[in-house]
């Protein structure tokens, strides 16, 4: 099975499993791999848990053995693309043709006014979270130090996590009334929030920071409620924006906020040559009827092996956008299955035992649109067997009663 050359932008875990796919689909032809990061690839999940507290070495972050792809690997920035001659083209001059193309090529996080400033980091990258690393080690080895994390998104609650697990003291920054509280609603979010005050991190919302302070170490951040805040490091963990300046021209369709538009086949060309998958891909849900991009690991996961089936066809796969998020935090895990509604009515079911745990159903009557769980395990089994049946809701709280 041979479906031409095919060249991937990204190297982590959408371009690799896409790449994987392929050879394990049978596929002969050969395969590109074009990514600047100069490590070798590696799944991010573990970069702001077990990489960054230190659990881990590098090594157990790999996304299989580095050897299999040195000989197609292309350790180079994306600078251009021609669609119509089928040409990439790289920032060291060089030029890939290719057959397939694949958009694997991630999101860059935003920064803080102020930025790049010695002290303050940014978690996307594996130097990334070994730089951070260093900085945590030296704090805890020294018993003092505080750190700032602004943004209490999943990233900003990791990092904030970790560091509380090592004995930094944390203020985490969100602008929202409570972190998450524009995916979960402002009542669940409250509830997750005490998850942070439960471990000692002192969280201030409906405000966000303004500046930065000290040169050329960061001393502080200043917030736009007036309040300045010492720090010995800062986490800027306020979002992303899919990596994709360099499509500029192309010809390729870009939404406002970076995304590659695709059908809900992945792909963004008529004639299915060129896919995205992963942060940078907004493809249509037929279902919603209209066009999502999801920031989320399973997500990657997904649209890759729909874009492997795809390349080698004959017949096209839709993806179905089945939202699955987890998080590790204080030694428990989130998960939220299904997507919150706005408007959806909320059911909350508490568990007893030594630490915070629960699990929400957000449903519209009886048909469950999405559960969080909250160190409940059971619960979550429970969620996931009845999304999308009739009566799901009702008998989603059902069974959380009785376990």
């Amino acid at each position: 099975m041979n479906a031409g050359r095919v060249v991937i932008v990204g190297a982590s875990v959408g371009g690799i499993r896409v790449a994987d796919g392929l050879r394990q689909a049978g596929h002969t032809g050969p395969i590109a791999l074009v990514d600047p990061d100069p490590d070798a690839p590696y799944d991010r999940p573990p970069l702001s848990k077990q990489i960054l507290s230190g659990a881990w070495s590098p090594d157990r972050a790999s996304l299989g053995d580095p050897a299999q792809w040195q000989a197609e690997r292309h350790i180079a920035a994306a600078a251009g693309l021609d669609p119509v001659d089928r040409v990439l083209r790289l920032e060291t001059g060089g030029e890939l043709h290719y057959d397939r193309l694949v958009l694997a090529c991630g999101a860059t996080p935003r920064a803080l006014p102020g930025m790049p400033r010695r002290g303050v980091y940014t978690l996307r990258t594996l130097a990334d979270s070994l730089e951070l690393r260093a900085r945590l080690d030296r704090m805890a080895d020294a018993g003092a130090g505080h750190l700032v994390v602004a943004g209490g998104g999943f990233v900003g609650a990791e990092v904030a996590s970790t560091a509380r697990s090592r004995g930094i003291g944390v203020t985490m920054v969100e602008a929202q009334p409570a972190p998450l509280s524009g995916l979960l609603g402002e009542e669940v979010a409250a509830e997750l929030a005490l998850l942070h005050t439960d471990n000692g991190v002192r969280l201030l919302c409906g405000t966000s920071v303004t500046s930065l302070t000290g040169e050329p170490d960061v001393t502080g951040v200043e917030l736009s409620d007036g309040t300045t805040l010492s720090a010995d490091a800062v986490v800027a963990g306020v979002g992303v924006r899919p990596a994709t300046d360099w499509l500029a021209g192309s010809g390729l369709a870009l939404t406002d906020d970076g995304g590659v538009l695709c059908d809900e086949f992945c792909a963004a060309d008529a004639e299915r040559t060129v896919f995205a998958v992963g942060d940078v891909a907004r493809c249509r849900d037929p279902l919603l009827d209209r066009h999502v991009r999801v920031e989320h690991w399973t997500n990657a996961v997904e649209q890759a092996a729909v874009a492997v089936r795809n390349i080698l066809g004959p017949q096209p796969v839709a993806h179905r956008h089945e939202l699955f998020v987890w998080s590790d935090q204080y030694g428990g895990k989130i998960a939220l299955t299904g997507r919150p509604e706005p408007g959806a009515e909320v059911t909350v079911v508490r568990a007893d035992g030594p630490r915070r745990r629960f699990a929400v159903a957000y449903h519209r009557g009886p048909v469950l649109c999405a559960a969080l769980t909250v160190n409940w395990p059971k619960a979550l089994m429970a969620a996931r067997r009845s999304m999308g049946t009739p009566g799901g809701a009702d008998d989603t709280v059902a069974a959380w009663k009785s376990l």
